[in-house]
């Protein structure tokens, strides 16, 4: 094991589904391995600034492409758990951001840090009595029409909703709360150490503890926020970073009222949580990973996409939000 690296604090960056495919792809290979490129090339900014940093990422639109595939393949496929489709993602994209990683990590100058980039099939506690399991919310898959998801409803056996921000339909999931990431130990040792893991895809693997102690895994996905907003307490992150679609977060977003804000308390953006300000399906689970986060130790979170990062890194852009004031 490598000594710790010991001048700057642990970032825990969260990106959103944007960081594989953007609006009106399919989805292909080269287009994930090109959106992971970008996506890379800008978080060396927090690489280039010293940080340490831990990457966590969605997987909605892959595991959903899976599912599809599942359900409309041959009796002859055997076909596969969700807890196992998330572990395929947590695979295949991890290696997009791994080998884009590494790749933008021989594009910086020469230093005496050499640092490696490793991916951890993240397994993530829940409780086997959580509601979501009667009460499926969570959006998986590719946005649809109402005619399509009610198509694939009726022949698949799907649950179906329209999306909070009016982009079409989705699968929806059960996605029970994350209570412990199984890993966080080694995660939190390999980022001190001064390299760069990319960890909890998709929000990691839903598994529970049995009574005879063993885990077992369950037909579910655990939203990456929130599971993302334990990670990063657990392994000691100072900074937690969610990377989403818009450039800060929004009052009355999409309405002729929408007012960014630039900077807010934990308290505050609970206050507006709790008003029904930030809807479950968009922003709500960010909100909620956020004030989490602080309310259990964290000293700052920002809140942007990812071409806003650099420059919400200097106070210039995003949402930040501080624990108190």
């Amino acid at each position: 094991m490598q000594k710790p690296v010991k001048d700057k604090p642990i970032v825990l960056v969260a990106l959103g589904g944007h960081a594989f495919m953007q609006k009106g792809e399919k989805g292909t290979v080269e287009q994930q391995e090109t959106n992971a490129a970008a996506i890379c090339k800008i978080l060396m900014t927090l690489v280039e600034k010293g940080y340490k940093m831990v990457v966590t990422h969605g997987n909605g639109p892959q595991v959903g492409h899976l599912l599809l595939l599942n359900e409309s393949g041959e009796q002859s496929v055997p076909k596969m758990p969700l807890d196992v489709l998330v572990a395929e993602t947590e695979g295949s994209l991890g290696y997009f951001l791994q080998q884009a990683m590494l790749n933008q990590l021989k594009e910086l100058p020469t230093s005496t840090e050499k640092k490696y980039v490793v991916t951890v099939i993240t397994q993530v506690r829940v409780d086997p009595d959580d509601e979501a399991f009667q009460n499926p919310t969570k959006p998986v898959g590719p946005f649809l029409t109402k005619d399509e998801a009610e198509k694939r409803a009726k022949d698949l056996g799907w649950k179906i909703a329209e999306d909070a921000a009016g982009r079409g339909w989705r699968r929806v999931v059960p996605s029970p709360r994350p209570k412990k990431v199984i890993q966080r130990h080694m995660i939190r040792e390999s980022a001190e150490a001064g390299n760069i893991v990319i960890a909890c895809g998709g929000g990691g693997i839903p598994i529970i503890k049995k009574e005879d102690g063993h885990y077992d895994g369950v037909e579910a996905v655990i939203d990456k926020d929130l599971s993302s907003s334990i990670l990063a307490n657990e392994i000691g992150a100072e900074i937690f970073i969610i990377l989403t679609e818009v450039p800060q977060i929004f009052t009355g977003f999409n309405s002729e009222n929408e007012t960014a804000i630039s900077a807010i308390t934990a308290e505050q953006l609970a206050e507006l949580n709790e008003s029904g300000e930030f809807p479950a399906g968009s922003m709500g689970p960010k909100v909620e990973a956020v004030i989490e986060f602080l309310e259990k130790g964290g000293k700052r979170a920002i809140v942007t996409n990812p071409q806003t990062l650099p420059a919400a890194l200097q106070g210039k852009g995003g949402t930040h939000i501080i624990g108190s004031c």
